[in-house]
């Protein structure tokens, strides 16, 4: 019996301006194409209509005006892009009707106004890539990327000269993903970036439209609106800018999950400043006791260099010592290696290896019974836990303290009837160095 293959939507594109404007043009359908629309070649087969505008001269504002009102009057639903999109206040004043406006190379928010506009009808035949897009994570969590690239230029990286300066997503760009990989399966959302605390400075925090409500490209806005969509969010790379102490209520309000991955890198001022980072140290101590107090559960890992050129006995000694008072919930330690095309290469004073090996061992020992002390305090609690693995008898899964590869895990007993990606209360019988064991409660 034949199979009958559902229509795809069909797009119509005016494309106005100069050759590059046409190169957009082509991007744009060639990604449109490769989703599985069809081309139509008037006004009438179309279900969307593009107009790529041209905003160079006055006269070309007028005829990029004109397209849209003639594709408004023969078709009725038309989105608008290219340079004249930065005017997008003129153009919904004339054309309230249209269904989006976004400005020129924005090919990312093209190709998702039209998903939204005319989305694609469910077919194993067409749909050959999931909206979601094709992951290397099991189905329940999702890293989500709202940056690349960073502004820093500390001693020890090369990251900026890899990755360029900070170059942020649009924040109804980066919901939308969000919200599509939320309807494929997702649980939990990995917010990640080379600093996300940085997020929209290079775009000013210019806010954009999501569902009718503006959004300011901002860590903050950002959190607020990704916690409505109903699944664990969990802020990673963050860097410790005051501006921080404003996710945490959203913490306590339960919209984010209690948890911050901040790589501190070191306590010492001496080695901070080697490193070309802010030495903030003190006031990062009582930034986190404030923490705290607003969100108990908070759990905060951190990563630190030890070995760095010039850090003496007295610069590691600082550095434990802060740990201890501290008391961050998971850390990890690199030796210092020298990274080729790293200023820190240069520094004077390097740490012999075996010096190097020593302060591994005595920080690692110190953190291990830390967090030894620390899950020792939660026997007993009931915690909520998201289930990665499912065997027989047993399965393993995470606290909302725990990020996936990185941090512990919790090891069930009696959870054969469990499924991958549930989110269970788990009574907890016991803890060592790094993991929790506990029940599922009925």
């Amino acid at each position: 019996m034949a199979t009958t293959l559902p229509s795809p939507p069909k797009i119509g594109m005016v494309s106005l301006g100069c050759p590059k404007n046409l190169v957009d043009s082509e991007r744009i359908l060639t990604k449109l194409r490769s989703d599985g629309y069809q081309m139509s070649p008037d006004y009438a087969g179309a279900d969307v209509v593009l107009v790529n505008t041209c905003g160079f001269l006055d006269s070309a504002k007028e005829e990029s005006l004109e397209a849209i009102g003639e594709a408004i009057a023969e078709n009725g639903r038309v989105i608008v892009t290219g340079c004249m999109g930065k005017e997008a206040e003129t153009i919904r004043a004339r054309f309230p009707n249209v269904l989006a406006v976004t400005g020129a190379h924005q090919y990312e928010e093209v190709v998702g106004a039209v998903h939204d506009a005319a989305p694609m009808p469910p077919s194993a035949f067409l749909n050959l890539v999931p909206e979601s897009g094709l992951k290397l994570t099991p189905r329940h969590y999702s890293y989500l990327k709202i940056s690349e690239g960073c502004n820093h230029r500390c001693a020890f990286c090369i990251i900026p000269s890899l990755r360029g300066d900070l170059v942020s997503r649009r924040p109804d760009a980066i919901l939308r993903e969000a919200e599509k990989l939320i309807e494929a399966g997702t649980k939990e959302l990995l917010v990640i970036s080379q600093d996300t605390s940085a997020y929209g400075v290079d775009i000013r925090h210019q806010p954009r439209l999501w569902h009718g409500e503006e959004v300011r490209a901002h860590m903050t806005d950002l959190s607020r609106e990704l916690g409505k969509l109903g699944a664990w969010v969990r802020l990673h790379y963050v860097y410790p800018y005051p501006h921080v102490d404003q996710v945490i209520p959203l913490m306590a309000e339960g919209l984010i999950l209690p948890y911050l991955d901040i790589p501190f890198q070191h306590a010492s001022r001496n080695v901070l400043k080697l490193m070309k980072r802010p030495a903030n140290e003190t006031k990062v101590l009582e930034r986190i006791k404030q923490w705290r107090t607003i969100a108990p559960d908070i759990a905060i890992r951190s990563t630190f260099v030890v070995g760095f050129p010039g850090e003496t006995e007295d610069d590691f000694a600082y550095l434990m010592d802060w740990l201890q008072e501290a008391q961050l919930d998971r850390v990890g330690a690199f030796r210092f290696e020298p990274v080729e095309g790293a200023a820190a290469n240069a520094l004077p004073d390097p740490v012999p290896e075996e010096i190097k090996e020593e302060r591994y061992a005595r920080l690692m020992e110190l953190t291990a019974r830390i967090s030894a002390e620390k899950l020792q305090a939660k026997i007993g609690r009931t915690l909520d836990v998201i289930i990665d693995e499912v065997g027989e008898d047993g399965a393993t899964g995470r606290s909302k303290a725990d990020a996936p590869e990185i941090d512990g895990e919790v090891f069930l007993r009696d959870a054969g009837h469990l499924t991958q990606g549930d989110i269970v209360s788990v009574e907890i019988e016991d803890a060592d160095e790094h993991d929790l064991y506990g029940v599922p409660l009925a």
